[in-house]
């Protein structure tokens, strides 16, 4: 019987565990997959634990795309009582998921540049993540602006790994990446 309750015990831990590993962009693609998969309800959850993340994440940012991302988490918002009757389509999901994403990395990336090139010093795993959701969301966008923004991204990533340096390197690292960065946030705000 106790191994019965322990057994029990370790279900809901692991379970709690990976709930709260769910990121607003796990969320988000969970969202698109239980879509594809005609999962109604599963489809209007995610959506609604997704958007309220996000909410909550642009609020508490100082992003210059702050009432962009909160404007397009609305688009979402408005997307779950579709999703719960089955009339979203996965391909228009899809689209709204894109933007949010590039606007979630854009951001991000703004909050971080906000702060000064000490702001991006130490962040080379936060500025790769964003860059790969605005990468992930590019496919929305035209020729012409992909094209940009897939230069942009190149640019960036190449000189990202050098902020976690220490001293100097981590210094010349940050702003070599902040002009690229930067550019990147406006390409994606007037994209969008």
């Amino acid at each position: 019987m106790l191994s019965l309750f322990t057994a029990f015990c370790l279900f809901l831990i692991t379970s709690n565990i990976f709930a709260q590993d769910l990121t607003a962009e796990g969320l988000l693609d969970k969202a698109v997959s239980l879509s594809a998969k005609g999962d109604n309800d599963g489809t209007a959850k995610a959506l609604t634990e997704s958007t309220a993340a996000l909410e909550t994440e642009a609020k508490n940012s100082g992003g210059d795309l702050k009432t962009k991302l909160l404007s397009k988490v609305g688009d979402l918002k408005s997307m779950i009582p579709l999703a719960s009757s089955g009339k979203l389509s996965a391909g228009v999901l899809g689209k709204a998921v894109s933007a949010v994403k590039m606007l979630m990395g854009a951001n991000r990336i703004s909050g971080l540049l906000g702060k000064g090139e000490s702001g991006l010093l130490g962040k080379a795993s936060g500025l790769t993540s964003s860059l790969g959701l605005i990468k992930a969301g590019s496919s929305i966008l035209g020729n012409d602006s992909k094209n940009q923004l897939n230069g942009l991204l190149g640019e960036a990533a190449k000189t990202i790994s050098g902020v976690d340096k220490g001293g100097v390197a981590g210094k010349l690292a940050a702003t070599a990446s902040s002009k690229s960065l930067g550019s990147i946030v406006k390409l994606v705000g007037s994209a969008l």
